[in-house]
């Protein structure tokens, strides 16, 4: 059995105690990443150099089977040991699907394999609990997995949320988050510590919940009832403060598993599918960061749909 199948089996199998370990030894591992050094870390934004091989996954929400196979198609285990290669999330692993801790598990063991190559980003169905998406079906499927130890389970992964980060720069090419544009951000910091400033400030709530829309000029309540919509404007002035060119989220369903908004300027993944959103494919991203990306039009050819 190959290294890849015996990981999501092993997820299948794990009781309550060796889920439970993971996520402490996971846990761990974040916190310990600043002091480090492998990764360049300022609050809760990743800094990479625009070198290497990254694949990126938007929302999973516990489909297992798209997982395994975006693992197989961009032969991450086979690249990982030798090549300069990462994998980022970014974000909603769990929710929505009854895989969900499954999906968890394999993450979460990816990240203790491969701690410098494997980045984790936050999502809405990560957030606060003043942010956190509803319904949120977690801990049914944890409870129905694990019984009466699903109480303790959870309460550590909600802990292990706090230690993910909220957003990744790709110096002079990309930012990415899960959700949208911090609309009010004027300085990196606003990013960075987007998570200190909440609530007094909205940058996490907008980096988590908000979505782009055409033919809008700033921003507008958003339907969700948390973060904003938001127009190429304020798209436009985020990434000028940040220096790059392009902004790749997840957040939002998308039947073909990707789309293009605001000129080419933002690109959204979706990488589950089927029940409850249905879309008819997932997809997700696969490039070498050493090219120069001037718009998300030219991401369209790296893009892998599932």
């Amino acid at each position: 059995m190959s290294l890849l199948h015996r990981l999501f089996e092993d997820a299948k199998k794990a009781d309550s105690e060796n889920f439970l370990s993971l996520i402490n030894r996971c846990i761990a591992i974040l916190r310990e990443e600043p002091r480090e050094g492998k990764l360049d870390i300022y609050g809760r934004l990743v800094r990479m150099q625009p070198k290497g091989e990254v694949i990126v996954l938007g929302d999973l929400h516990g489909d297992l089977e798209s997982f395994m196979k975006i693992l197989e198609k961009s032969r991450f285990f086979e690249k990982v040991e030798s090549e300069d290669l990462y994998i980022v999330f970014l974000g909603d692993y769990g929710d929505r699907g009854a895989y969900s801790p499954e999906v968890y598990y394999v993450t979460l063991r990816l990240k203790e394999m491969f701690p410098e190559r494997v980045i984790l980003l936050r999502g809405n169905h990560e957030g606060p609990k003043d942010l956190l998406a509803y319904p949120h079906d977690l801990p049914i499927y944890l409870r129905r997995k694990y019984g009466s130890a699903f109480n303790t389970i959870y309460n550590s992964l909600t802990e292990l949320f706090e230690a993910f980060y909220l957003s990744i720069i790709v110096d002079e090419r990309l930012v990415m988050l899960h959700g949208g544009v911090p609309s009010r951000a004027v300085k990196i910091e606003d990013l960075a510590f987007a998570l200190k400033k909440h609530p007094a400030e909205t940058h996490l709530e907008e980096i988590l919940w908000s979505d782009p829309v055409e033919n809008l000029m700033g921003v507008a309540p958003s339907p969700r009832g948390a973060g904003k919509l938001f127009g190429r404007d304020v798209t436009e002035k985020f990434l000028k403060l940040l220096n790059v060119n392009v902004l790749i989220r997840g957040h939002e369903p998308v039947n073909e598993g990707f789309k293009i908004n605001h000129e080419g300027k933002i690109l959204t993944l979706f990488s589950r599918k089927g029940a409850p959103y249905y879309n008819q494919s997932g997809a997700y991203l696969q490039i070498d960061l050493s090219e120069e990306i001037r718009d998300g039009w030219q991401l369209l050819d790296y893009i892998v749909k599932i």
